[in-house]
C-alpha cells in the first residue's frame, strides 16, 4: 500500500516534528490585531495623499491643536525612510493577517518563522515607541489613527512574544 502526501503531512502535524501552530484564540488576536492596524494605516495612507495634492487638506481626525493629525503627516518624522510611514503599516498588518489566518487554517511554523515575526514585531514596538515619543514631545500632536496602530502592535509584540516562550 502507499502512503499519500496528506497522510505524511498529517502524520508529521501529530507529532509535532515539522513545526508549531497556534491557538484559536492567538490565531484570532493576529487577525485582529492586524486588522486594526491595518485599518489605522489605509485611513492614514489616503489621508496623507491628499495632504500632498492640497496641502490645506485638514484631516477627519484633526480635532484641535493638541489631536492634530495633519500636524504629524506634516512632520519629517511621517516620512522616517523616505516615504509615508503608514505605508509599511499596510504591507506589514497585512502580512501578520494573512499568518494569523494561515494559523486558523492549521499552518504550523518553523521555529526560525516565530523567530522571525517576533523579530518584526521587536522592530515595530521600536518604531512605534519612537514614533510616541516624537509625536508627543517633538511634534506635540496626537494622532488618533496612529494611537490604534501603536496599541495593536504594542499588543501584538506581547502575545507573540509570550507564544515563543511557551513553545521555546
Amino acid at each position: 500500500m502507499t502512503t499519500a502526501a496528506v497522510d505524511d503531512v498529517s502524520s508529521e502535524r501529530e507529532n509535532g516534528s515539522k513545526g508549531i501552530g497556534g491557538s484559536r484564540a492567538f490565531s484570532w488576536l493576529l487577525v485582529i490585531t492586524g486588522a486594526a492596524g491595518l485599518l489605522a494605516s489605509w485611513v492614514i495612507t489616503i489621508d496623507k495623499f491628499k495632504l500632498l495634492e492640497d496641502p490645506g487638506f485638514t484631516p477627519g481626525c484633526s480635532l484641535n491643536p493638541v489631536v492634530s493629525c495633519g500636524n504629524i503627516m506634516k512632520s519629517e518624522q511621517a516620512s522616517a525612510f523616505g516615504f509615508p510611514n503608514p505605508m509599511l503599516g499596510l504591507v506589514a498588518y497585512s502580512m501578520v493577517i494573512a499568518i494569523g489566518v494561515a494559523l486558523l487554517a492549521g499552518a504550523r511554523y518553523r521555529r526560525w518563522y516565530w523567530l522571525g515575526l517576533n523579530a518584526g514585531c521587536l522592530f515595530g514596538v521600536g518604531f512605534c515607541t519612537w514614533l510616541q515619543y516624537q509625536s508627543l514631545y517633538e511634534i506635540n500632536a496626537l494622532c488618533l489613527w496612529c494611537s490604534l496602530a501603536w496599541i495593536a502592535t504594542i499588543v501584538m509584540f506581547c502575545y507573540v512574544t509570550l507564544h515563543n516562550i511557551e513553545h521555546r
